[in-house]
């Protein structure tokens, strides 16, 4: 007899409330997978579609305990939850994926760089700093870029050190200083693994970051680079979540530098923002991917259907308050654009409010459109 992985009975727990929860909820929806999602908040853009909604902190050990303890399976949507809980739960026969483990590594970013070291796996040089003035006595050569070991998302937790007066001005906390590299350009690959130990890579899509925010604002499908770098970096993505020996999706944030060699920069062991162009653009979307990975199911083809950009739509400088989109009907009226809204009651300056989708035969006319995009909708209050 099959297993059965759907319905009213099965009860599938994702810890986190937000738009990464809310689009794997839509995917899931397909399948008759009902989600139970927590978070803090009820107004969380998982709040409206979850199955069951639990208010609760998914970084307290009770709140995790007490949410998991009926679940069938458990997973993220954000690395920051209480990994004792997990743990625990893990230990009581509960399957959560990814692994507690994996989880601890990865969330910790001075775990994640010396596991990378240990395993010959191509990343920046760095060093840790556990006390900013010890540090200064040896740094690493300025510039450098320090980075929070916990708790850094969306460009926080981040800075560049350029000369000695960034340095005074440091994270005093546990942290990593990583080598400035002089890249051509940030890459990622999405990869996918069941317990099976079956593998399937998304194609290596290119991010461009706003100069000023730290964080991506357009996202290029498929990457403008040569085949042996694509096959290469498919491999590294490959190498990595067999290494970890984890089950779920897994992005590999890349560098390409200058002298044409591929670095781990960093990875998230969740469904991310470098895979929402797969909605529109891939034979399976990078949400029902994670699905069918966590619940050991038959992998889906990652083919391009058509090249594509991403554009995140973000909160307009100097507003805050309840969300008004202008620009929104007009965007919707042209061909090839694809437009998701996070459900977010609330703008704040640069918050991911949503992203548009641009898919196109031509991916130089893609990015032309998406640029027309970002600057047509404007998020205020």
């Amino acid at each position: 007899m099959e297993r059965k992985w759907y319905g009213e009975n099965f009860k599938f727990g994702v810890l986190g409330g937000g738009q990464l929860g809310r689009m794997l909820i839509q995917a899931a929806m397909n399948y008759d997978v009902r989600i139970y999602a927590m978070d803090k908040s009820k107004d969380a853009p998982c709040g409206s579609l979850a199955y069951e909604f639990t208010e609760g902190d998914i970084t307290d050990f009770d709140d995790v305990m007490k949410f998991g303890i009926d679940k069938d399976i458990i997973t993220v949507e954000i690395e920051n939850v209480n990994v004792d809980a997990l743990e625990e739960l893990e230990n009581q026969g509960k399957k959560i994926f990814p692994q507690p483990r994996v989880l601890r590594l990865i969330k910790d970013k001075g775990l994640q760089k010396q596991f990378y070291v240990d395993h010959h796996i191509p990343t920046a040089p760095f060093k840790f700093i556990d006390d900013l003035e010890v540090f200064k006595s040896q740094p690493l050569e300025i510039p450098f870029i320090q980075k929070l070991r916990t708790g850094g998302y969306d460009g926080k937790g981040v800075q560049k050190i350029e000369d000695l007066e960034d340095l005074e001005s440091g994270f005093n906390t546990p942290s990593i200083a990583e080598e400035m590299i002089d890249f051509e350009k940030e890459l990622s690959v999405i990869v996918a693994r069941n317990e099976k130990g079956e593998t399937k890579t998304y194609p290596l899509v290119e991010c461009e970051f706003s100069p000023t925010l730290n964080l991506v604002e357009f996202l290029f499908a498929p990457a403008d680079v040569s085949r042996n770098i694509e096959v290469e970096a498919e491999k590294l993505a490959t190498q990595v979540i067999e290494s970890l020996d984890m089950v779920g999706l897994l992005a590999v944030e890349l560098f390409l530098t200058k002298d044409g060699k591929l670095l781990v920069n960093e990875v998230a062991p969740r469904t991310h923002n470098s895979g929402h162009h797969t909605i529109e653009c891939n034979d399976t979307s990078q949400f029902e991917q994670h699905l069918r990975a966590v619940l050991n199911l038959p992998l889906g083809s990652t083919d391009i259907r058509e090249p594509g950009v991403m554009v995140n739509l973000l909160g307009a400088s100097n507003f805050e308050g309840a969300a008004i989109y202008e620009g929104l009907e007009e965007v919707m009226a042209n061909k090839g654009i694809n437009v998701h809204l996070y459900g977010k009651a609330n703008t704040k300056p640069h918050r991911k409010m949503g992203h548009a989708t641009i898919s196109s035969s031509s991916l130089e006319q893609a990015k032309h459109t998406a640029r027309w995009v970002q600057r047509t909708i404007n998020i205020r209050s």
